[in-house]
């Protein structure tokens, strides 16, 4: 397997189905193996039941599914250990990363020095201006302090060897900092621009105050770990 596209859902029944067309169209002419794997967090509404619909229907599909919603970062992780592709591909179940872009990105990860990650960057986001407003500042802390040279840490769409992540240190909410954990690990990443759509259907499950809160205690744990990380040269005799 090639490729595996990960894809961490919590209610987004009516965003699967069109998501999953997309990558279809963007990746089906490519000649690469892909699936698609989606990690339901925990939904309560019919996403789960929309995705054995389309696997029954032949999409290159593969479920995992947590017993309650455990974050983001859990999701993705459970859906990266189960993956069977060499590379990944993230995505958000929202519909706001465009597939589109993922052969690009690929095309990147596979060229002469290429980095470590491939990150997006959402240069003409489609969100409200409170959310653009304080992923600006947040993104602009936390290169300041961490100094992972990415303007766009939260963008859903990035792509990198699934070896490369397992051997992350892990920790919730650790995929708002993977550029600073690439960089402890001695990788390099690359931000690149991609599309940014409206929201398909549903409702973010993500709010700005909580977020804030959040990132503020995990910023102060990255900063001990980006402290206490290095890694070793090594000599051949």
């Amino acid at each position: 397997m090639d490729l595996s596209i990960v894809i961490p859902v919590r209610n987004e029944a009516g965003n699967i189905a069109p998501l999953v067309a997309e990558i279809r169209e963007a990746l089906d002419a490519e000649s690469l193996r892909y699936e698609i794997v989606y990690v339901d967090d925990g939904s309560t509404d019919g996403t789960a039941d929309e995705l054995r619909r389309l696997l029954a229907a032949g999409a290159p599909l593969r479920l995992v599914r947590h017993k309650r919603s455990f974050g983001q970062s859990a999701a993705i992780r459970t859906g990266i250990k189960a993956a069977r592709g060499v590379w990944i591909a993230t995505l958000d179940g929202d519909g706001q990363n465009d597939p589109a872009d993922i052969p690009r990105l690929l095309a990147i990860a596979h060229s002469e020095e290429a980095p470590a990650l491939v990150a997006g960057w959402r240069q003409k986001r489609r969100d409200t201006w409170l959310k653009r407003l304080s992923s600006r500042i947040a993104n602009g802390v936390r290169a300041r302090l961490l100094g992972d040279a990415t303007p766009d840490t939260g963008c859903g769409l990035k792509v990198f060897r699934r070896a490369l992540f397992l051997e992350l240190p892990y920790f919730d909410h650790m995929h708002r900092f993977l550029p600073a954990l690439v960089k402890r690990a001695g990788g390099r990443t690359l931000s690149v621009p991609v599309n940014h759509r409206p929201r398909g259907s549903g409702r973010s499950n993500y709010g700005t105050l909580d977020r804030l809160l959040v990132g503020i205690t995990d910023l102060l744990g990255v900063m001990w770990l980006m402290r206490r990380g290095s890694v070793p040269e090594i000599v051949d005799e």
